[in-house]
């Protein structure tokens, strides 16, 4: 008798498909294809918003999967596989974000303009590349390595599959969250009823600060990661704000008047976010580095054999266009070897044609560029493959490949003499290609498994992955350019400065920039020893800078670590402009973590992220270690749990109203050449609560931390509630 067809630990001689190859079952139907497609929208901006944020991201496949056996449903019975192809289309969004969200973004950092068509044209470029380096390796890594490659998160979607076809409904858990969530988000984020990041800073601790980023999706976050993960990073929050930003501050107490770089304000005038700033991001920017590297190392076994299978498979024709079941067929290998020579075309034609502003190259150092993609993206792509069948997407370490991709590429640039400021562009441009074909070929990998084990059809959802490629392309630079629109300061300041004799890494970056109807010149420092790090409006009249514009993406409402990494390492290697000290110290803080026997990116991200990020995930641990008390490994363990699809719902809401909101902030603001919505419309409610309440006990509720706090643990309950509630 035939184990259970969804088996991950079923010999791949005795697997039987739930469904089985019939090929009178509807798998690409339009309907599949739309709202594939529309999904993959939404949970691409999704992550952008929640990576950003948290520095996190989670896997897309199981909401989709549960959201679609309900849409579908509403139009009639739906196959089983068409379902999956709405999860596989969908899940497309999810990876190609994470990839870019974990690297281009770094172009704000080095001091380049984010536009939209070169990030669309990126995401689309290193999504097809994950795709088609897919094709040749489904049949040795999904098929013949059954049972041995698990692919945790593709295994948990096809039971999730099979539960709706036989009539199982999860739905309503999602969209329990998805309400609650949301009309906890807009009351808290439009509507400012309440303050969203409540904060003590203790008088008997200088420099340090306790506080939380109240937002749903932290807390859905740190509930689907679990509590050894939260806590892991958390603790990395509590030793930079309460460890060395207090240390720093008491030391600094003996030099009042002396500024200390990258800060250019003596440590004793500054506050814990200025402390974060300048000490902690590129402490903590080492410590993911080093991170990163030692998650490689650990998985070098894995990648070694990935790369042997992969190779050895390839070599054998591995991809069958035609076979005796519709089951076997995949994309032919003309295709894939044709596709990769016209993305390697596409590739060279962006960096000569439409370079980054200020960052031409020759054509030769461009072709250079594109054959390093195609070299490091197979390689990449294998290893992110086998590592996703071992150990799932989540724990997949893109970052670290990506690293090894820049410090690569960049040693290659140093040999050649390629050290300008265009080279870190073109370094980036490279890493972040290979990053988004590696995110997107582990949740590919799971997405061919997950079609594996429920009789899918290969090819269509090969091409299924294209077209959710093009769909969460087109809405990945939307949002990143909105977040950092909508989350940018203008800080007034005053700042002598002499733009005839500009000190090292400050430069001109624009001679006429216009803010609130007047021209200033438009200066962008990075590693200066005179000016913070950032961008600031130059007023020629006065000769001094008169505003500090702090974009959305990098400051601490979208702190963007790893992006931050990329390019921390792009300009250590090639401009060598970085506070080494500080750097090394996160490097060594990672190698004692390591010799403890801890994974130590978990507590390194934490180490950089703002505690008010660290505490709100760890406070989602804490909710499922709570729930989880007393159920069995089995239930707890689960990835289609009530309590984690409650979660993915807050996640969700988080994100689509949180992104609603900063579309109504920018319609608003009054240097937006389309607002029509009055300024400062928003945010307003606190006020009006406070001036009802202002002869009560309550007083001024936006400065009352106390109402936050408790408005954000009845959210808990209500994810605690929904985790010990059993699905039907």
């Amino acid at each position: 008798m035939a184990s259970k067809p969804w088996s991950a630990t079923a010999p791949a001689a005795e697997f039987r498909p739930y469904i089985g190859p019939q090929e009178s079952l509807l798998e690409f139907t339009a309907r599949a294809v739309i709202f594939g497609m529309l999904f993959g929208i939404l949970f691409g901006a999704v992550t952008v918003y929640v990576g950003l944020r948290a520095g996190l991201t989670v896997s897309a496949s199981i909401p989709i999967a549960v959201l679609s056996i309900t849409a579908l449903r509403a139009f009639g019975k739906a196959s089983i596989l068409e379902n999956n192809m709405v999860q596989t289309i969908g899940s497309a969004g999810e990876s190609v974000a994470s990839g870019v969200i974990f690297t281009l973004p770094a172009l704000i950092f080095l001091g380049f303009p984010l536009e939209y068509s070169r990030v669309f044209l990126l995401a689309l470029l290193g999504g097809w590349l994950g795709v088609l380096f897919m094709i040749p390796l489904r049949r040795q890594l999904i098929v013949k390595e059954h049972g041995n490659l698990l692919y945790p998160e593709g295994t948990a979607c096809a039971d999730v599959l099979v539960a709706g076809d036989k009539g199982g409904s999860f739905a309503a858990r999602v969209f329990w969250g998805l309400g609650i969530g949301g009309i906890y988000t807009v009351l808290k984020n439009s509507v400012g009823l309440w303050n969203s990041q409540p904060e003590y800073r203790p008088g008997w601790l200088p420099g340090a600060s306790l506080r939380a980023d109240i937002a749903s999706e932290y807390l859905g976050v740190g509930y689907v990661i679990g509590p050894k993960v939260a806590g892991v990073i958390f603790a990395g929050g509590v030793f930079s704000w309460f460890v060395v930003m207090p240390a720093i501050k008491f030391f600094g107490s003996l030099a009042p008047n002396l500024a200390l770089y990258p800060s250019t304000i003596p440590i004793p005038q500054m506050t814990p976010d200025q402390l974060w700033r300048s000490y902690i991001r590129p402490m903590g920017a080492g410590a993911v580095a080093a991170a990163g590297l030692f998650t490689l190392m650990h998985t070098m076994p894995t990648i070694w054999s990935a790369l042997r299978s992969g190779l050895k498979d390839l070599g054998a024709g591995g991809a069958e266009s035609t076979g005796a079941s519709r089951t076997e067929r995949d994309m032919p290998m003309t295709t894939v070897v044709i596709g990769s020579v016209v993305l390697l075309a596409m590739m060279w034609a962006l960096l000569s044609f439409k370079p980054v502003p200020g960052a031409e190259t020759g054509m030769f150092s461009n072709l250079i560029a594109a054959v390093f993609v195609v070299v490091f993206g197979f390689l990449f792509v294998t290893v992110s493959s086998r590592i996703c069948g071992i150990i799932g997407t989540s724990a997949n370490p893109v970052s670290g490949m990506t690293i090894a991709t820049l410090m690569a590429t960049c040693a290659m640039f140093l040999v050649l003499g390629w050290t300008g400021a265009a080279y870190s562009a073109l370094a980036l441009t490279i890493g972040g290609v290979v990053c988004i074909a590696s995110a997107n070929a582990g949740a590919t990998s799971q997405d061919l498994k997950t079609g594996f084990l429920v009789g899918a059809t290969p090819i269509r959802q090969q091409i299924g992955l294209v077209l959710g490629v093009m769909a969460s392309a087109l809405v990945v630079g939307l949002t990143l350019i909105l977040m950092n629109t909508a989350l940018a300061q203008y800080v007034p300041t005053k700042i002598p400065v002499d733009v005839e004799h500009l000190s090292a890494g400050v430069k001109i970056e624009q001679q006429s920039y216009s803010y609130s109807g007047k021209n200033y010149v438009l200066l962008n420092a990075i590693g200066s020893r005179d000016i913070p790090d950032g961008k600031y409006l130059y007023d020629a009249g006065t000769k001094q800078i008169e505003i500090q514009w702090i974009q959305g993406i990098g400051s601490d409402k979208a702190a963007a670590p790893q992006a931050r990494l990329m390019a921390t390492v792009i300009n250590g290697i090639l401009n060598q402009r970085l506070p080494w000290r500080l750097v090394l110290l996160g490097v060594f803080l990672v190698i004692a973590i390591e010799l403890l026997g801890v994974r130590s990116l978990a507590f390194a991200v934490g180490s950089y992220l703002s505690i008010a990020t660290t505490l709100a995930i760890f406070a989602g641990g804490v909710v499922r270690w709570l729930a989880e008390r007393g159920t069995k490994g089995s239930e707890s363990e689960s990835e289609v749990s009530p309590g984690s699809l409650y979660a993915t719902g807050l996640i969700a809401a988080g994100g689509v109203f949180g992104l609603l909101g900063m579309v109504l902030v920018v319609l608003g603001d009054p240097n937006f050449k389309y607002h029509f919505l009055p300024e400062n419309v928003l945010g307003r409610g606190g006020e009006w609560l406070s001036h009802m309440t202002a002869n009560s006990a309550l007083g001024d509720v936006t400065q009352n931390n106390w109402i936050a706090v408790v408005m954000f643990l009845l959210l808990a309950w209500s994810l605690y509630k929904s985790a010990r509630t059993k699905l039907k």
